[in-house]
């Protein structure tokens, strides 16, 4: 049997400075939002941006989220820069 995952998705700057695109994790180890964000940043290097640094949104099955809410085995995590108009 296979583990569960999520998978994690990046756009834009986040998208070019990271190098990817898309990631699969497993879902086990990742209970909140916030969890994911630790897991990631601890890469260090140019991963520490997503708990430091400039703001980033995340959206969970395209419905925006908080660093509290759950993430379920399956899910779709995508991690963006705000929105910024002129």
């Amino acid at each position: 049997m296979t583990e569960p995952t999520l998978t994690v998705r990046f756009f834009a700057r986040l998208r070019e400075e990271l190098g990817t695109e898309t990631l699969t994790l497993p879902a086990s180890e990742h209970q909140t939002v916030a969890d994911l964000l630790t897991h990631l940043a601890s890469r260090g290097g140019a991963w520490a941006q997503l708990t430091g640094g400039q703001p980033v949104m995340v959206a969970v099955n395209q419905s925006m989220a908080k660093p509290s809410s759950r993430v379920q085995p399956g899910d779709e995590v995508a991690f963006f820069p705000p929105v910024t108009g002129g």
